[in-house]
């Protein structure tokens, strides 16, 4: 069998792709490497390496629905499109009968997942978030609940005057099962100054996800990119994740998102990535997050094409059918705000992997005989 640095060409990633070979952690002089170099060719069979060692060709899809409960928040942060003043045209918050009603349709559907964020309201207190996941549960017991970022987490436990821990411990009792990876923008607090001043300090959100991984609660992990940041941001962003998931392991899935900021108040942004940014981004963070198991591509953001490419580039996730997404789509993105399971099975199919559904548990094939046409 031919060794993974003998299929390189390019000398410096022969370098790197020894050291994936022999299981040892790549450096952030790597990393940095890996983040410039244009021998994408040879990024990609590192990448891929990694990838079919850990998933072989699965390529994961979740049958999902989007729940934003309210676009009023607190924070208003700059990179925001989403989010509203109360009282301001297009604030809306949505009461647990309406909420209710969505889950039911979705459920008579065949939805095994529920994927809900939303503003910081301060009219919202901690039991309208136990009753709306109790609901959701008395709907289907079956369905997977991912919830609440850590920036409302640490939002929910300071409005109660209680703490993150039993704050979570409320919630998972309530039916949470995961939390998204929402809020870690990037670390670098000059980045953060500009683009979410008001939002927790990026040492806070790690420490949010280190309770939360104490109780036992699996969590995604992301980064935003393409905006202010700097390549040593990214670097370090990337060390900080990889540092805590050596301390608790509680980061199942990392998800590198491209910021869309048509409508957004950064106005001294850089033009859209490049596809070649992107394969950077997601081969560099195959390579470089070892010990956190998937990495997940939103093809909403990214748009379906380069999704299928990052398949080959260290993404095992595709995400799901994701009805009723707002937040990416308020900053302006083109793509569709939902997908059918038929369309996602097909372009993972097309791109030659094999398409496993899956809620962000990752456990065994959902099949529980609820599917319908639309989904």
């Amino acid at each position: 069998m031919i060794k993974l640095p003998d299929t390189i060409t390019d000398k410096a990633l022969r370098r790197i792709a020894a050291k994936v070979y022999e299981g040892t952690p790549v450096n952030k002089a790597d990393a940095g490497l890996l983040l410039t170099t244009n021998s994408i060719l040879d990024l990609g069979r590192i990448s891929s390496y990694v990838r079919t060692r850990l998933h072989g060709y699965a390529a994961y899809y979740g049958v999902s629905i989007n729940l934003n409960f309210t676009n009023i928040c607190t924070l208003r942060c700059p990179l925001c499109a989403f989010s509203r003043d109360e009282g301001q045209e297009g604030a809306y918050l949505l009461q647990l009968a309406d909420i209710e009603r969505k889950v039911k349709k979705a459920a008579a559907a065949g939805v095994d997942e529920v994927h809900i964020v939303g503003g910081l309201n301060p009219a919202l207190k901690l039991d309208y978030f136990e009753e709306m996941l109790r609901r959701i549960k008395k709907i289907s017991p079956d369905i997977f609940i991912t919830a609440f970022t850590a920036v409302e987490i640490d939002y929910f436990a300071k409005n109660e005057g209680i703490s993150v821990e039993k704050t979570l411990g409320r919630l998972i009792a309530a039916g949470l099962g995961a939390m998204p990876g929402g809020g870690a923008e990037i670390f670098s607090p000059r980045v953060r100054q500009a683009i979410a001043p008001l939002k927790i300090p990026g040492s806070r959100w790690l420490e949010i996800m280190r309770l939360a991984h104490k109780t036992g609660l699996k969590t995604n992990a992301t980064m935003l990119y393409n905006h202010l940041e700097t390549k040593s941001d990214i670097i370090d962003h990337l060390s900080r994740l990889r540092d805590l998931q050596e301390e608790t392991q509680g980061f199942k899935t990392f998800v590198p998102l491209p910021f869309h900021g048509e409508n957004t108040g950064i106005k001294a942004r850089r033009a859209g990535s490049t596809g070649y940014d992107d394969i950077r981004i997601y081969s560099a963070s195959r390579i470089f997050l070892h010990n956190i198991p998937h990495i997940k591509a939103l093809w909403m953001y990214l748009g379906e094409r380069m999704a299928q490419v990052l398949l080959r580039f260290g993404v095992d996730d595709f995400s799901g059918t994701y009805g009723g997404e707002k937040v990416v789509h308020a900053a302006g993105a083109g793509t569709a705000d939902h997908g059918t399971e038929a369309f996602l099975k097909d372009l993972i199919t097309n791109a030659g992997f094999r398409p496993v559904r899956t809620t962000a548990a990752y456990g065994a094939r959902v099949a529980r005989g609820r599917q319908k046409a639309g989904l």
